[in-house]
């Protein structure tokens, strides 16, 4: 079953203008599957293989001359960093050609190093995250998942592919080989197993601000290993970090970022749950809803290469609001709730105090995202929209349709009452 990627559109059209591309994501995300049907043409090389990332590493000139004037798939090229140096050579020999190299890779920190270095203004990056839940919903149509059972069960293609496959035992082998695999080889760990513990206790954690402190406490580690593990858990495109929103409002802004996992089938199994109804009755549900509705909103990002920026709000009284989608200077409020009608009156009041703070850069439709059976208009506030999470479509091209809103009273900063 082939399951088609919002992705793929764009990096067609990168290709035409770029000599070489490389995707980055995490492992099983299906990045070669993207480029190897994109491109069926191209001749494809993993570096996975040892005797192959020997030969691209120690000879690399010979290596890409072993290969015809085809489009060349390099699979996990990090395994061969001396390559890119190679690459560029053959990109200037014929810098008009484009679409020549299609690459992957895994561990980003050590990819952006060499594409910086080596292919600077000569390569377009993306990133491709597990499947969203439109693609699933495109591809599945009724026989597609309800919210519960998708979020638990993950986006990861194989997952989706082979629906009999239990996801607990998937889960089982993605962690231990993430361990033995890109852990081992990026940090050198010698103890595996506080690494896996600080990745469930980072589980615990999602949809939180991160607080180094608390790592460290509950793991006994240094803090700059705590911030070493943290790094190496992005650039394996296993979490993200999300910034908040920060500008002069007339309030006194948070300034550490949320931490949040890339896959809630991922996150799911970190933290025990083993069904959708565990899920459903767990008190986890808020922050793996609200892990997925940034999830869908990211993968829509990367889909469009849009510009905006997605944020979260708090201050430092805690008035907060889940997600600020700003574009072309103007700014978006998303409130996620796990709740099947996204009434009541408490969840407007976050999106009603900061949009008022915020005045006529405040977008003039705000929105609560929940599993409403159908998107409608709050019954207290008409400018608050009501939208089902997991049957939204078409995230980024919604959210930044921004209309100048009307001129609004910005109310001065008030303490949050205790």
């Amino acid at each position: 079953m082939w399951i088609n990627r919002k992705l793929s559109q764009r990096v067609v059209e990168l290709a035409k203008h770029f000599p070489a591309i490389l995707i980055t994501g995490a492992r099983q995300t299906g990045k070669t599957a993207l480029l190897r049907h994109s491109f069926s043409s191209a001749e494809y090389v993993t570096l996975d293989l040892p005797s192959a990332a020997a030969a691209a590493e120690h000879d690399g000139q010979a290596f890409l001359a072993s290969f015809s004037d085809k489009p060349l798939l390099l699979d996990e090229v990090q395994y061969a960093p001396q390559l890119f140096r190679h690459l560029k050579v053959a990109i200037d020999a014929d810098r008009h050609r484009t679409g020549r190299f299609l690459m992957t890779g895994s561990q980003k920190l050590s990819l952006m190093e060499s594409v910086s270095e080596s292919l600077a203004g000569r390569c377009a990056v993306l990133e491709l995250d597990s499947l969203s839940a439109a693609e699933v919903i495109a591809t599945l149509g009724r026989r597609a998942p309800s919210a519960e059972a998708w979020m638990w069960r993950g986006g990861y293609p194989e997952l989706v592919r082979n629906p009999e496959m239990p996801a607990g035992d998937f889960y089982a082998g993605y962690v231990a080989t993430y361990l033995e695999r890109d852990v081992r080889q990026v940090l050198k760990v010698g103890s595996l197993r506080d690494f896996e513990r600080f990745l469930r206790t980072c589980a615990l954690r999602s949809g939180q601000l991160l607080n180094l402190m608390e790592l460290t406490r509950d793991i006994g580690i240094a803090g700059s290993t705590a911030r070493d593990w943290l790094s190496v858990l992005e650039a394996t495109h296993v979490v993200q970090m999300l910034e908040p929103f920060f500008n002069n409002v007339g309030k006194r802004m948070i300034k550490t970022p949320k931490l949040y996992f890339r896959d809630t089938g991922l996150l799911c199994f970190l933290l025990g749950l083993d069904s959708p109804e565990a899920l459903a009755s767990s008190p986890f549900n808020g922050p793996v809803w609200e892990t997925f509705v940034l999830g869908q909103i990211m993968r829509a990002k990367a889909a469009t290469g849009s510009s905006a920026k997605i944020l979260f709000w708090r201050d430092v009284h805690g008035e907060e609001v889940d997600f600020v989608i700003e574009h072309n200077g103007q700014l978006r409020l998303v409130e996620t709730k796990w709740n099947e009608s996204g009434e009541n009156r408490q969840f407007i009041g976050p999106l009603q105090n900061v949009r008022d703070l915020l005045g006529v850069r405040a977008a003039d439709e705000n929105w609560i995202v929940c599993r409403t059976k159908h998107d409608h208009p709050h019954p207290s506030d008409p400018s608050v929209r009501v939208i089902n999470g997991y049957r939204w479509n078409d995230w980024l091209p919604q959210a930044v349709a921004l209309k100048k809103p009307a001129q609004r009273t910005v109310k001065k900063a008030t303490k949050k009452r205790t």
